[in-house]
């Protein structure tokens, strides 16, 4: 009788240890994953950015300019459907990307992006101000939804990546007065070939 309890007991022991380890590993599993499925459940800035700008890149926000680098063109200057990409700081350890939704003028832009004013929050035509000193969109301050106003902190930047080369600069054409005539400029007659060749190659 002794020996029969004395290996239930050692049965019953090895059960618990063996319940106790599984438990210990799902609670050790649970916190490893649990931030990660937490994060999945909200949608995250860069596949928003991805749709709405059609530039193929993945991987982190942070990883996206030097991506970008021999794919697709990039740039200091706004551009309607580009990414602005964000340096990473201590707030935002794995950058960010945005989508320019529209150009107000040489230091505002509107900026289409997720997950910024909150978690999977779509942020759409917000704005963002150039604050950088040379004014090179180096540095911005960007519209922060719970606080109805630009948000207080500058946020260094890469610049921006454009799914297509950046469109020139547009050249204005300033029309005569009403009722003047335009005066036409005239080709002309007898240049010689050191000129044209100048005139060619932009000299």
């Amino acid at each position: 009788m002794t020996g029969a309890l004395s290996r239930f007991r050692c049965r019953a022991e090895r059960i618990y240890l063996k319940t106790r380890a599984i438990f210990a590993a799902s609670c050790i599993l649970a916190l490893a994953i649990g931030p990660v499925a937490a994060q999945a459940g909200h949608l995250q800035c860069v596949p928003y950015a991805r749709q709405v700008s059609g530039i193929q890149i993945h991987g982190n926000a942070l990883t996206w300019w030097g991506q970008a680098e021999g794919h697709y063109p990039r740039g200091g200057d706004p551009q309607v459907g580009a990414v602005l990409a964000f340096r990473p700081t201590g707030a935002m350890p794995l950058g960010h990307v945005a989508v320019v939704s529209a150009i107000l003028d040489d230091r505002r832009i509107l900026l289409d992006h997720a997950n910024w004013s909150g978690p999977g929050v779509i942020d759409s035509g917000v704005l963002a101000v150039d604050v950088s000193e040379e004014g090179d969109w180096s540095s911005v301050r960007v519209w922060y939804d719970p606080i109805d106003a630009l948000g207080s902190r500058s946020n260094p930047t890469f610049g921006f990546i454009y799914k297509t080369a950046p469109e020139p600069d547009p050249i204005f054409v300033q029309l005569p007065a009403f009722g003047q005539e335009l005066a036409l400029s005239r080709p002309q007659i007898g240049i010689d070939a050191t000129e044209a060749g100048n005139s060619a190659t932009g000299g």
